[in-house]
């Protein structure tokens, strides 16, 4: 008769291998997470900005003049729209972030401006960005904000 034991289950030195197998490849994954995450944001900070541009457009076709605020373009608290709040954008982009950017919007009657910077430089946004009228966005790599001088989106 054998007294042999089968031994069932991993070593211990098997389960130190896997989980540091397993170490190593969240620290190659997470910081290309976090890249992809604030891509995506400054995407959609773009893309906010194209959005208040045709808003713009269709306030002004209908009011006579350009929104000087985001609160203009964003959503009554109550009844219909008005210029003082002609529910052409969303409570969020009317609030004055967005996804981890913070917008605003002054105007007057011959134009307007916007500029977006993300609330936590290096976190949610690398880049900050302008645009005015003439609807071309510009870009500053940097906490700095983007000016009329900034270089132009490709």
């Amino acid at each position: 008769m054998s007294n042999r034991r089968t031994n069932r289950g991993f070593s211990l030195i098997e389960l130190l291998i896997v989980i540091a197998i397993i170490l190593i490849i969240i620290t190659i994954a997470v910081p290309k997470y976090q890249k992809t995450q604030m891509f995506m944001k400054e995407t959609a900070a773009i893309k906010a900005m194209q959005t208040i541009h045709q808003m713009e457009v269709q306030y002004q076709s209908q009011y006579g003049r350009y929104a000087v605020s985001l609160v203009e373009l964003g959503p009554p608290a109550s009844g219909a729209p008005t210029p003082a709040s002609a529910d052409l954008i969303g409570s969020d982009l009317a609030g004055g972030t967005k996804q981890g950017y913070k917008f605003t919007l002054t105007g007057n009657q011959a134009g307007y401006v916007i500029s977006a910077v993300p609330e936590a430089y290096g976190s949610s946004g690398s880049r900050t960005f302008y645009s005015d009228q003439t609807m071309v966005i510009r870009q500053n790599y940097g906490p700095e904000p983007a000016t009329a001088n900034s270089q132009p989106l490709p």
